[in-house]
């Protein structure tokens, strides 16, 4: 087989486990065999509207077998596969289809209003349901394709995705992931991780952001176990699912995990199939990680970002007790290094920009050279993460460099001060920015949600922050709110925050 890269792996597992179950969405399963042959469908009909090596075909829609079958299917034919944030306006998702310049645009019906708007459509639509005029029906679509293999020279230095970036400040970048990338970044979270082969995963997460995709669902498949496909986050349907299922092991952000934990099924809900529970994307308060310790449950963390496909660092099940709220240690294949604004390397303890090198780091973005060239140090990713190494070389993630903020003199990190937040029995989330003040050059300014039913106050909070905190760290201003402004990976829009006028 000529094709190294994603797009061989259907026809791979499907010669070693033809009959297992590789996913499960809805009451709909699909066995290796049968995912192999409807991918290649799927692809036998991109290529009739015209898609070869390097074009791109993009996807917009919640989480859906669609998805993956287009996925690998666009990898079959050397294309590009380039995943939508399904939560974004038309003029953004314009933006988006004319920067990738995608070929095709496969969406979900809970996108069709979005398509319906947009300026810039390609010159095929497929819609996974409902199509509209001049769009073409998926499954249909598929139904017609055709099951003779497909076998394009792909190799491992040619681009797989493009994957934008949150764009919470400027324009999203198209961050370039290489199939090279992606399969080594599932070599480095099958050394972390102990992923079976009877492994059943759940993803819930949205898969057009990296976790979900590179972190569970490609190792899962490699290991021809199963994944659990959910369309979108829901407490109860989670619970559901694990006891209905037997789910063995989940990736989720801070906020599913504290949803999850501040349910009323939390102390009594079967969870004894979970092997393991893993997060990333955000510093995890050591208060919710032991909350999961406390129910008997290995709760696991990693550090990364898109541009490293995602993993650069991951603390292992055997050490996530003796080293909680760590972000572990830089994955097997891959360096980090934790450097000062002179380049040089820090001293334990000591703060600085963390800088990763290794097989699973991008090559740069899509167009944009200068933003490329700006991301890269002799040859070393920089994060804009602040971070700092303990005496055993584990990292503990500080804050973005951005997000620092410095009142009277002092250096003030938000993740540091939301860890104390979350704290309070009554927070259920919080984010804290730092905005101008005459006397202090900057103050912090908290915004929390609440449990439901929890009731609590600005002084209150301050009041109780003096037992954890420095007094110039204290969020001077306490804002309590319903939500959080997110974005469609479940990021907080910081930058939405700091425009909010002061009351």
């Amino acid at each position: 087989m000529r094709n190294l890269g994603l797009g061989g792996w259907p026809a791979r597992r499907a010669l070693m486990t033809p009959d297992r179950t590789a996913f499960v969405f809805g009451e709909t399963s699909v066995t290796y065999a049968e995912f192999a042959r409807r991918s290649t469908r799927v692809a036998h009909r991109l290529r009739e509207c015209g898609v070869g090596p390097g074009d791109r075909v993009a996807y917009l829609g919640p989480n859906h077998l669609a998805f993956v079958e287009t996925m690998f299917a666009t990898h079959q034919l050397g294309a590009i596969f380039v995943p939508l944030n399904f939560r974004l306006a038309a003029p953004e998702i314009d933006y988006l289809l004319a920067d990738s310049q995608a070929e095709v645009l496969v969406h979900g019906p809970e996108c069709a209003e979005t398509v319906a708007a947009l300026d810039r459509r390609p010159g095929h639509v497929v819609a996974v349901a409902g199509a509209g005029p001049g769009e073409l029906d998926y499954e249909s679509w598929v139904c017609a394709g055709v099951e003779e293999p497909i076998d394009v020279a792909v190799g491992l230095d040619d681009t797989a995705l493009i994957l934008y970036t949150s764009g919470t400040t400027g324009r999203p970048k198209g961050a370039m992931l290489t199939h090279g990338n992606l399969v080594w970044n599932t070599y480095n979270l099958l050394v972390g991780v102990d992923v079976a082969s009877d492994e059943i995963t759940l993803i819930t997460a949205p898969l057009f952001h990296v976790a979900a995709l590179d972190q569970t669902l490609l190792p899962t498949f490699i290991k021809g176990a199963c994944s659990v496909i959910a369309p979108g986050w829901d407490v109860e349907a989670c619970y559901d699912r694990i006891e209905r299922f037997g789910i063995t092991w989940m990736f989720g952000v801070t906020t599913m995990f504290a949803e999850l934990a501040a349910s009323p099924r939390w102390a009594e809900a079967d969870l004894s199939s979970l092997r393991i529970v893993m997060s990333g994307g955000a510093s995890i308060p050591e208060s919710l990680i032991r909350t999961y310790q406390e129910r008997g449950l290995v709760f696991c963390q990693g550090y990364g970002m898109t541009e490293t496909a995602p993993g650069a660092t991951f603390l292992e099940p055997a050490e996530s007790l003796r080293k909680v709220g760590s972000a572990g240690v830089p994955v097997f294949f891959t360096g980090v290094r934790v450097v000062r604004p002179d380049g040089t390397d820090v001293e334990a303890g000591e703060p600085g920009e963390v800088l990763v090198k290794g097989p699973n780091v991008s090559p740069g973005y899509w167009s944009d050279l200068a933003a490329t060239e700006a991301a890269f140090e002799d040859g070393w990713f920089r994060s804009g993460d602040l971070a700092k190494l303990d005496d055993d070389g584990h990292l503990h993630v500080v804050d973005r460099v951005k997000d620092m903020f410095i009142s009277g003199g002092e250096n003030v990190y938000p993740a540091e001060v939301e860890s104390a937040i979350f704290e309070h029995p009554a927070v259920a989330e919080t984010a804290v920015v730092g905005v101008p003040d005459e006397r202090w050059g900057e103050v912090g300014r908290a915004f929390v949600v609440c449990h439901p039913g929890a009731v609590l106050t600005g002084e209150e909070l301050r009041g109780f922050l003096r037992a954890w905190l420095a007094k110039y760290k204290i969020p001077v201003q306490v804002d309590v709110v319903d939500h959080l402004p997110r974005t469609g990976s479940g990021k907080i829009q910081k930058s939405q925050l700091r425009t909010l006028p002061r009351t």
